[in-house]
């Protein structure tokens, strides 16, 4: 099934021999009549050695592509043939095979096995090929000094010898030499051989197959002849026994099946060894029939002698190759086409033998320059794809982002290959952009280089520590679209994206790029790590403004205390003449005072409602301005001012008397109906004290309780209609205590 794939190694083999041969001939055929020939031929040997080197690198490239490209084919042949074969079985079982072995697994493994037992005595070659000339030219030295025969003569039986025995670079485990085309045809044989059967078997075993019968294949050779038409298990006791089987078609019914032993056993004793012909296929119980394998030992020793022809023509093309003389030459060719004429004979006298002519195949390099073939040497973008090609799932790992490019351009692709690429280099795109994100496992302390889609692809491999992060910078960049002075469309893009369209841009979107880049180096500087600078003293009014657009609620705490620092005043000590209305008047002259040259908080919105007032205050004036001249009595203050002010007093009073008070400000009657504490320091005295407690009836005994009019009454200094009913009120609560 898969013989004919090992042919094409063979040939690269043996084109590689030829050349070397070729070139050991021309290099002691020049200058053979000149004096110092040998001193030449010595001094020349770095030369040879260049010259070997070049056949030697090419070989090992073409070498790599065609096992490559054979194992891949050897693999699925067998997985194919396993397909096949199990056309008998239920639907059930193809299903099954159709999912668990959609393509091959282990193809690079096995093809990069084959590469390196065939190319690693590559540098044995070249030690090979200079030991050997060195020794031809020390013979032929040698010989006309003895009298016994021409430099030329010499020349030309030594290079005969060499060329007869080939270059022997491989020795095997028992120290037998090989020659290149034998030993690459061998090993790569059995890896092409292997590989189908891993397919063949692999598959079978998945799709529930236990049992396989052997081949009846001809000329056989004595270690695969007791297993021919024998019934193997994949699994199980070694040793010919015997197993019930279910029979394939009929349910419930039990075959009984002679097994030989295991295929693993099989092997261990001689089965599918190197060149071996015999194949296994699937056995279907009740309908498989294992007929009587025929023996042919004739067939196989006719097998035999045609591998023997073969390698005598294939010495004397390698003798043709050598040639030194003219006349050596024509010798050799003239074997060649008399072994030729023995090979006619053979197939003539066998006629189940077929001729197989790439085994005789002429080097191109032996033709004349106009009919040899153009060399298509495989290049590095051939070599990686079809290494990708013929891979597992771990092959696009292993191969580096230049490999991966290289066997992209090739065009020799499948769509499959193409989509493990692409799978791959996602793969390394998202390892590099965590790697850049939470370099040593950490996350990044500034985002603004991550484009929204680079935060959006890592934001499922974050913990939640570090996507709360994520959140936060993605909230504050929907926040920075709609500010003012911000392009919405540059937000969302890396550096490296700004950094790619500020290259050949307009001066208007340059422009655009230079204020989206400024705006990110003000938030990496003043917010480090997506949170507010700890130190705040070293930043500019402007900027701290700049910050309020992107601060939250405790951020922005920060910025207006930094302010208030910034902007503070000595202020004055509150007042303490022990009259409530007295302190909270001077307070508030005090107050307007320090905050001169503005104007008091009155000043900055409408002034007083009081037509009189305002006229004599005019509209340039302060509401703390001082009254005409001759008053000492300090500024006037409107009954409006008064009105507002007499919310303060209440809640200043409020929170004296709870405190001296410890909070009993509520008899047992307010409590039931629920009255605000508060309440009770304004308005009539009736009910405050109906619903007062006995401690706040004593505090207010000592602290007094205004009411409105009596506030503003005492603040403003002019008599109020409601004022004296409401101390009337007042005195007779007291009296009732």
């Amino acid at each position: 099934m898969v013989e004919d794939l090992a042919a094409g190694t063979r040939d690269l083999y043996a084109q590689a021999e030829e050349r070397l041969l070729g070139i050991i001939a021309r290099q002691l055929a020049a200058d053979l009549e000149a004096p110092g020939w040998a001193e030449r031929k010595l001094a020349a040997v770095q030369q040879l050695r260049r010259a070997s080197q070049g056949v030697v690198d090419e070989l090992g490239k073409a070498v790599q592509l065609e096992v490559f490209d054979v194992v891949a084919e050897s693999y699925n042949r067998g997985y194919r043939a396993a397909v096949a074969e199990l056309g008998a079985l239920s639907d059930d079982a193809r299903r099954l095979v159709d999912d668990v072995t959609p393509q091959a697994q282990a193809v690079d493994r096995l093809a990069q096995e084959a590469v390196d037992v065939v190319t690693s005595v590559h540098r044995s070659i070249l030690r090979t090929v200079v030991d050997a000339f060195r020794g031809i030219v020390a013979e032929v030295t040698a010989t006309p000094l003895l009298g016994t025969g021409t430099r030329r003569q010499a020349t030309q039986d030594a290079m005969r010898r060499f060329a007869g025995e080939g270059i022997r670079a491989f020795i095997d485990k028992a120290g037998r030499r090989w020659q290149l085309p034998t030993y690459a045809e061998m090993a790569v044989r059995t890896s092409v051989a292997r590989a189908a059967t891993e397919a063949h078997m692999r598959t079978l075993s998945e799709a529930g197959v236990e049992l396989v019968i052997v081949s009846d294949s001809p000329r056989e050779c004595p270690l695969c002849r007791p297993w021919e038409g024998r019934v193997l298990a994949l699994d199980g006791p070694t040793g010919p026994h015997t197993v019930e089987v279910e029979h394939a078609i009929e349910d419930g019914r039990m075959v009984p099946v002679r097994v030989a032993g295991t295929l693993d056993e099989a092997r261990l004793a001689g089965l599918q060894h190197p060149n071996c012909r015999h194949s296994v296929s699937a056995y279907t119980p009740g309908i498989t029939q294992a007929g009587q394998a025929t023996s042919d030992p004739d067939g196989y020793r006719a097998g035999q002698r045609q591998r023997e022809i073969e390698r005598h023509i294939r010495k004397f093309k390698r003798l043709e190759a050598g040639a030194v003389t003219p006349e050596a030459q024509r010798a050799a060719a003239g074997k060649v086409r008399q072994w030729q004429a023995a090979m006619r004979g053979h197939l003539a006298d066998h006629p189940d033998l077929r001729r197989l002519r790439h085994r005789e195949q002429v080097d191109p390099s032996q033709l004349p320059e106009h009919k040899r073939p153009k060399r298509t040497e495989p290049t590095p973008e051939q070599v990686d794809a079809a290494r990708l090609w013929s891979g597992d799932e771990r092959t696009p790992r292993e191969m580096s982002d230049d490999q991966l490019a290289a066997a992209m351009r090739s065009n020799l692709l499948d769509d499959r290959a193409r989509a493990r690429v692409e799978a791959e280099a996602d793969r390394r795109d998202l390892e590099d952009l965590l790697a850049r994100i939470r370099p040593g496992g950490t996350l990044a302390e500034d985002l603004l280089e991550f484009s929204d889609t680079e935060l959006a692809r890592a934001f499922g491999h974050l913990d939640d520590a570090d996507a709360l992060r994520v959140m936060a910078e993605m909230d504050r960049r929907d926040l920075a679209t709609r500010l003012p002075g911000v392009a919405p469309e540059l937000v969302g893009l890396s550096d490296a994206q700004l950094a790619a369209r500020a290259r050949g841009a307009d001066p208007g979107t340059l422009a655009l790029l230079a204020a989206e880049a400024a705006r990110r180096d003000l938030l990496g500087r003043l917010f480090p790590g997506g949170n507010l600078l700890a130190d705040l003293t070293t930043v500019s009014d402007d900027e701290l403004a700049w910050c309020m657009s992107y601060a939250n609620a405790d951020e922005l705490a920060r910025i207006a205390a930094e302010m208030d620092r910034r902007d503070a005043v000595d202020m004055p000590q509150p007042a303490d003449t022990g009259d409530a209305v007295d302190d909270l008047l001077a307070d508030t002259n005090a107050l307007a005072d320090a905050l001169a040259p503005a104007q008091n908080p009155d000043g900055w919105g409408a002034l007083a409602d009081d037509t009189t007032w305002a006229a004599m205050v005019g509209a340039d004036q302060s509401s703390t301005a001082p009254p005409p001249d001759g008053d000492e009595e300090g500024p006037r203050i409107t009954r409006r001012q008064a009105r507002e002010m007499y919310d303060e007093y209440v809640y200043m009073q409020f929170l004296k008397a709870e405190e001296d008070c410890r909070g009993y400000l509520l008899n047992k009657k307010g409590e039931a109906a629920a009255w605000s504490p508060q309440s009770l320091f304004r308005g009539p005295a009736r009910i405050a004290y109906a619903n007062a407690s006995d401690e706040l009836k004593e505090w207010w005994s000592v602290h007094g309780r205004l009411t409105q009019a009596e506030f503003i009454e005492k603040a403003t200094g002019q008599p109020q209609r409601w004022a004296t009913a409401a101390k009337f009120n007042e005195s007779k609560e007291q009296q009732k205590r």
